[in-house]
C-alpha cells in the first residue's frame, strides 16, 4: 500500500510492502510548467537511490524566428543537478505535436535512456511518407534508446513503473503507471477539458475511447498526471486529477457515456479544431526523439514545410 503528501508542484509518495508493513520505498514527483505550450513535464526520483526519470521534456522554440532554446529544458537539468540525482530515463508519452521534445539537450547534459512506446514505428512512417525524408531515416524506432511494449515494467532506482499502451489521440501514445501515479500524455485532460483529439494521422475515436477506460479501471484514487492544460474559463492552470473525479465530471466521457457516444461527440469536435500552431516543425523534430534534422553543408540545420498537405 502506498500514502500520498505533499504540497505544490512537489508531491511525494511511500511504499509500505503489504505482507509484513515493512517500509520499501519512497519517491518525489516534481512538476515543470511550460506555459508558451501549457506543457507540463515531471521529474520523479527515488528519494533513497538518487536516481530518476524527466517526462515530456519542452524545448524552447520560437517558430517565427526558426529558433530553439534550452532555458526550459535547462530548469530541469539545475534541479536534478542540485538534487544529486541520477537520471535513469527521458520518457516520452508519445511524439508531441504541440511542442518539441527537448530530450537531447537532456541526454547530453545528464545522460539516461529516451524511451517511448514501440508505436512510434507507425508514427514515424506516416511523417517520413508526410515530410517526405530520405532514406536515411529509418521508420522502426532507433532513433529512441528503448521502445516499450503494453504493460512492460522498468526501474528507475527502486521505483518499479508499468507502461500502458493507450493510443487513440495517436498511434504511439503510453502512459506511465508508478504506485499510485500515472502519466497519461494527451490521452486525458482535466475534466472540464475533456479528451485528446484524434484526428492526427493514425489517431482513432473509438481506440481512444478504449485507452481510456484502461486508465479508468486503475484504482479510483489513483493519481492522473496531464500533460497539458489550457486553463479553461481563466481558472488557474492544474495538472492533476484522479480516476475518480474523471470518472465522475470528465465533460466527455464520464460514467455513462457509451463508446458510440463519445466517437460521434469526438468526431464532431474534431472537425472543429485548427491544426496546432507547431504540429509541422515538432513531430519532425520529435519522431528523431528530439534531434534536429541533419545539418547540411553550411551547417545549418532546415525543417521542411509541405504544402497544400493538412
Amino acid at each position: 500500500m502506498w500514502k500520498t503528501f505533499g504540497f505544490g508542484a512537489r508531491q511525494y509518495i511511500e511504499w509500505t510492502d503489504e505482507t509484513d508493513g515493512e517500509h520499501i520505498v519512497s519517491a518525489e514527483i516534481t512538476a515543470f510548467f511550460h506555459k508558451a505550450s501549457c506543457t507540463f513535464s515531471y521529474v520523479v526520483s527515488d528519494l533513497a537511490t538518487r536516481c530518476a526519470a524527466v517526462i515530456d521534456p519542452v524545448l524552447d522554440f520560437d517558430a517565427a524566428a526558426g529558433r530553439t532554446g534550452i532555458e526550459s529544458a535547462q530548469t530541469i537539468v539545475d534541479f536534478l543537478h542540485r538534487s544529486d540525482c541520477t537520471l535513469d530515463w527521458i520518457l516520452e508519452t508519445h511524439a508531441h505535436a504541440d511542442h518539441v521534445s527537448a530530450a537531447q539537450h537532456i541526454k547530453n547534459k545528464l545522460g539516461g535512456r529516451i524511451a517511448i512506446g514501440e508505436g512510434i514505428r507507425q508514427v514515424q512512417k506516416t511523417f517520413k511518407a508526410l515530410y517526405n525524408l530520405s532514406d536515411e531515416f529509418k521508420p522502426d524506432g532507433r532513433q529512441f534508446d528503448h521502445l516499450f511494449r503494453d504493460d512492460e515494467t522498468f526501474t528507475i532506482g527502486g521505483l518499479t513503473a508499468r507502461v500502458m499502451t493507450t493510443p487513440g489521440h495517436t498511434s504511439d501514445c503510453v502512459s506511465y503507471v508508478i504506485a499510485d501515479a500515472a502519466f497519461v500524455g494527451d490521452t486525458l485532460f482535466m475534466p472540464d477539458s475533456g479528451t485528446a483529439r484524434c484526428d492526427f494521422p493514425g489517431g482513432d475515436a473509438g481506440m481512444l475511447y478504449d485507452s481510456i477506460g484502461k486508465i479508468l479501471s486503475l484504482s479510483p484514487e489513483t493519481r492522473l498526471f496531464m500533460c497539458h492544460d489550457y486553463a479553461p474559463g481563466g481558472r488557474e492552470y492544474k495538472n492533476e486529477t484522479t480516476v475518480a473525479e474523471q470518472k465522475r465530471a470528465n465533460i466527455h466521457i464520464h460514467d455513462g457515456v457509451s463508446r458510440e457516444e463519445f466517437i460521434k461527440l469526438r468526431n464532431a469536435r474534431d472537425q472543429t479544431l485548427n491544426v496546432p500552431v507547431l504540429l509541422l516543425p515538432a513531430i519532425q523534430i520529435n519522431i528523431r526523439a528530439g534531434r534536429l534534422p541533419e545539418p547540411e553543408a553550411n551547417g545549418v540545420s532546415y525543417l521542411k514545410v509541405p504544402l497544400n498537405r493538412l
